[in-house]
């Protein structure tokens, strides 16, 4: 049992568990305290959010829909490993479920099997959405993994729980399956609670508490880097292709849309070598990840944004 931790002590303690994290808008009012208590604090609940694609989870569990308004969770995790801030107070998460695995929560033992819904869990969780289609094939990248441990380790640690703090959906509410996926690749091990708990538990047991950890490095490469041309990338984003066949003006615009996609913020068919008006969006969107607005995140690629993009994804930066 637990009073919830302020919204400074929340991100900070995620940040602590090694995870990192991006502040979205007004999340820290944004919740749905008018419609019933939240608290006492009992654990952490993950889900997968049925969906692809970071801008739009993000969005969706931000403001939910006619039938489940917003926020839906408080916390979501994209396929990168980052934790997206989106709300903090009472979320529509975790809906009613099973009194007897509240009590075995509270009591850090073995889960009973849930076969009630008799509880109210918004009120008692932290909830975690993390970007996945849900359908027993998406993978789930070892980033997320971590990140979706890292990030209830830290929360764990700042209220004195041990592991046994953190279940899935499928453990709380009958007929629900999330989380659920293979790890790392189609046909990969599956995932399971057990294996984020015992994550969890040795992320507790490490004196003193993680450091934040920098994205995984690629595997190492006998390739030479590839070299984005910045002028030339601008002029590729300024001159803005109106539609897939037509010239390409730069081709290493193809290398930073790659980059894009593998962030979770241009869809796929967009990363055709046109650095048309999807791209640069999609990279306007990158600017405000990195912390800019304005004028400043316009979509026209800059050096600064360019080069943390290169460092994530492994090629370099000509100017």
């Amino acid at each position: 049992m637990a009073t919830p931790l302020s919204p400074a002590k929340f991100r900070d303690a995620i940040r602590a568990g090694g995870a990192r994290v991006v502040e979205v808008g007004d999340w820290t009012t944004h919740n749905r305290n008018h419609k019933g208590p939240w608290g006492p604090l009992h654990g952490v609940m993950i889900h997968h959010t049925v969906t692809e694609g970071t801008e739009h989870s993000v969005a969706l569990c931000r403001t939910g829909y006619s039938s489940l308004p917003g926020p839906l969770c408080h916390g979501v995790i994209d396929k990168a490993g980052t934790v997206h801030l989106i709300g903090y107070g009472r979320a529509n998460h975790a809906g009613s479920g099973d009194d007897d695995v509240l009590d075995d929560v509270i009591a850090e033992r073995a889960l009973s099997p849930d076969n009630e819904s008799n509880t109210d869990g918004n009120r008692h969780f932290y909830g975690f959405e993390c970007i996945n289609l849900g359908d027993n094939a998406d993978p789930w990248p070892e980033a997320q993994v971590e990140a979706i441990a890292r990030a209830a380790a830290g929360i764990c640690r700042a209220h004195g729980w041990g592991a046994e703090s953190v279940i899935g959906h499928s453990e709380w509410q009958p007929g629900k399956v999330d989380p659920r996926g293979p790890i790392g690749k189609k046909g990969g091990p599956a995932l399971t609670m057990a294996k984020i708990r015992a994550r969890v538990a040795q992320l507790l047991d490490d004196d003193p508490a993680p450091a934040p950890t920098a994205p995984a490095p690629s595997a190492p490469s006998t390739s030479k880097p590839k070299t984005v041309d910045l002028s030339k990338l601008i002029a590729a984003a300024r001159r803005d292709p109106a539609k897939k066949g037509t010239p390409v003006s730069y081709a290493g615009a193809r290398v930073v849309e790659d980059a894009l996609a593998a962030e979770g913020l241009l869809a796929r068919k967009y990363a055709d070598g046109h650095f048309g008006s999807a791209s640069v969006s999609a990279y306007a969107r990158w600017q405000r990840r990195c912390g800019y607005s304005g004028a400043a995140a316009d979509g026209i690629p800059g050096r600064a944004s360019l080069d943390l993009l290169a460092r994530r994804h492994g090629f370099k930066v000509a100017a």
